[in-house]
């Protein structure tokens, strides 16, 4: 990989001692840098919390414990493959949950999160009964719309009859948070502050999120984890290679889509010269046609003639 140069720590907008109250101007590193989204709500239980019970429409007093089953250890160097992006999450040690971030339009997301929300549900200990099999959830939070035929703010998802919409299993769903859709968030998105969230993800400025996080604690302090990361040197970093990795990987779907594209358009060249020459083909057949069958008429008008001059 070419060298490439740091973002420094801009001390003007996030020093450590002016504090989070006084911090203003653009965030370097916001929400939706997925190495930062990571480490805040690893690191921020009251945010993790407060995000939780937003989405699932639980009270926070329902929720008696949180753990993180899958940590990373914040400023490791991870390449592209082992780079663990989801979270995964035992709720109140009986729901499974995995929480992911997605900033780019991969086109196989359903897929992905289905693999993901199928290997949580794969955690039965040898002699365990089928029943005993804990509720999964996979929310994936993306900042692009999944299906553009239907865009929606936040989706849900079970295994359902299609006839009868009768569900098959309350144990496993996938749920869709789509931040560029907020103005299409239902009252009841709101009433849970899900559209508040979405807002908050978006924010680019420190001053959107002094206005955003007003009266909420848990927004509050997912704010201040992002201030205090945002002022450590080694997470701006992986942050930074986080960006530059996604920027490449743009590149390179963007470069498959021009090639895709440009090869259509030769197959789809190469296929209007296959039906010309079809087309031409078929002609010289009818001729060939034409032609074998005034051979058999004048052939015939031959063998009269011969007949009459035999006689």
């Amino acid at each position: 990989m070419k060298k490439i140069q740091m973002k420094q720590h801009n001390n003007q907008t996030t020093n450590a001692s002016n504090g989070y109250a006084t911090a203003s101007g653009e965030i370097d590193y916001g929400f939706r840098n997925d190495y930062m989204f990571r480490a805040i709500f690893q690191t921020n239980e009251t945010a993790l919390k407060g995000l939780v019970c937003s989405l699932l429409h639980l009270k926070p007093e329902s929720v008696k414990s949180i753990k993180i089953l899958n940590p990373i250890e914040l400023g490791r160097a991870y390449d592209d493959k082992e780079f663990i992006l989801d979270l995964a999450i035992l709720l109140n040690d009986n729901t499974y949950i995995n929480l992911e971030l997605q900033t780019i339009d991969l086109h196989d997301w359903p897929e992905r999160s289905l693999s993901y929300l199928c290997r949580s549900f794969d955690q039965l200990n040898k002699g365990q009964a089928y029943i005993d099999a804990k509720p999964v959830i996979h929310i994936g939070i993306l900042n692009y719309t999944l299906f553009k035929d239907a865009p929606e703010f936040y989706a849900k998802y079970e295994l359902q009859n299609v006839k009868n919409q009768l569900t098959y299993t309350g144990k496993f769903a996938l749920h869709v948070l789509d931040l560029t859709q907020i103005d299409k968030a239902t009252a009841e998105d709101k009433h849970y502050a899900i559209d508040k969230w979405a807002t908050l993800f978006k924010a680019t400025t420190w001053e959107e999120l002094h206005m955003i996080t007003k009266n909420d604690k848990a927004m509050t302090e997912a704010s201040k984890t992002l201030y205090e990361m945002n002022a450590d040197q080694t997470i701006r970093d992986m942050c930074y290679f986080r960006e530059h990795a996604i920027i490449e990987e743009n590149y390179r779907n963007d470069l498959i889509k021009r090639q895709q594209a440009e090869l259509a358009e030769k197959d789809s060249e190469l296929a209007e010269k296959d039906s010309k020459i079809a087309e031409k083909d078929s002609e010289l057949a009818k001729k060939d046609s034409e032609l074998t069958a005034k051979d058999h008429i004048i052939a015939n008008l031959m063998a009269q003639l011969q007949a009459k001059d035999n006689e």
